[in-house]
């Protein structure tokens, strides 16, 4: 298991999962239902009062992202860059577990291996049954508070409800956003929140996000790329119980013979959009822009130089002038030689002009 695993979504691929995902096809929504009118404020409102404190449930995300299909088993499917790529491409399956704000466990069903994130209070277990290799780190201590679990950083940990706070943080004067039909997930009735840029230079064309009509708790994501007719990333529940789980879920013991290596306590950035998350003890990241057509950008240093010289990652990635980009159709990365990286939903042009103004 390698160091890039165990953060499960590396700085500079951060930005691209949190666009598309993260995690071709939109999430399974049933027939049409009907349901009392809302206007897209009071679904907005339903989001935010969302007091789901335990779930548990199966978990099914598609990404087209232009990406190359890579082994989801064997050695290149868990080790370095490939481990993340790998989840952000073609279909998975994953099994959730919560039940207040520090106890999770995030099962990927491979085809003939499962990876897991389990964490119960401070502490959190990464393992890998491909190898049977596994890391324990010691998440850092919070202040006691009442957040639902879907709200806790716990790394690795990524639901609907995760990646439509990202998006529900980008709606304003640059977003046009309405109610679509009602809709099943997971056996339960939700209403559709459609979101839709209103600039032309995003990659993003919509965003749809199935809410619970009795929870307020998305469901399902489904986000199109512009100029595309399929969606590019959906991640939704196939089954979902809002009971809390089996306490022994959440207890892990490394399996005999398991190799285990203890890690450095993982640091939690707050990233643009994102709430609910520690200070972050590094630099920050600066943003160019506003809206849906911001630039991310991170100073030298950020990235570890070992994903930066990964083999994979330049097998993903193009050479361009003064480094390499990786480019997906819902958001890009730029990694420049002097160590500076930024990222958005933008094209490759927009992060040029951004570094070259910085």
């Amino acid at each position: 298991m390698t160091r890039v695993w165990l953060r499960w979504l590396p700085a500079v691929l951060a930005p691209v999962a949190l666009a598309a995902a993260a995690l071709a096809g939109s999430y399974q929504a049933g027939a049409a239902t009907s349901l009392p009118h809302k206007t897209a404020a009071e679904v907005i409102a339903m989001i935010g009062r969302a007091d789901v404190h335990a779930l548990s449930g199966t978990l099914q995300q598609s990404s087209d992202l232009g990406l190359p299909q890579l082994p989801s088993v064997g050695p290149t499917a868990s080790q370095g860059p490939a481990s993340v790529m790998e989840l952000l491409s073609g279909s998975h399956t994953a099994r959730v577990y919560m039940d207040g704000p520090a106890k999770a466990r995030f099962q990927v069903m491979d085809m003939l291996a499962e990876r897991d994130v389990v964490r119960n209070g401070n502490d959190l277990w990464l393992y890998n049954s491909a190898d049977n290799s596994a890391a324990h780190m010691t998440m850092p201590a919070e202040p006691a508070r009442s957040a639902a679990p879907h709200a806790t950083p716990t790394p690795g940990v990524t639901t609907p409800d995760v990646v439509a706070q990202h998006f529900l943080a980008a709606v304003g004067p640059t977003t046009d956003v309405a109610v679509g039909d009602g809709t099943t997930v997971a056996g339960r009735t939700a209403y559709q929140l459609v979101i839709k840029p209103r600039s032309t230079g995003t990659l993003v064309d919509s965003v749809t996000i199935a809410v619970d009509s009795a929870s307020g708790l998305p469901l399902g994501v489904d986000v199109r790329a512009r100029g595309q007719a399929a969606a590019a990333f959906s991640l939704a529940f196939t089954d979902v119980s809002l009971s809390a789980p089996d306490a022994a879920l959440f207890s892990f013991t490394p399996p005999r013979g398991a190799a285990v290596e203890e890690k450095a306590t993982p640091q939690l950035r707050s990233l643009p959009g994102k709430t609910g998350q520690p200070k972050a003890t590094a630099a920050r990241p600066t943003i160019t822009g506003t809206g849906w057509d911001a630039v991310m950008g991170l100073p030298a240093g950020t990235v570890p130089n070992d994903v930066r010289s990964a083999p994979m990652l330049a097998q993903l990635t193009q050479p361009v002038a003064g480094g390499r980009a990786l480019t997906t159709s819902l958001a890009t990365v730029l990694m420049l030689d002097d160590g500076r990286v930024f990222a958005g939903m933008v094209p490759l042009e927009r992060l040029q002009a951004a570094a070259a103004a910085k």
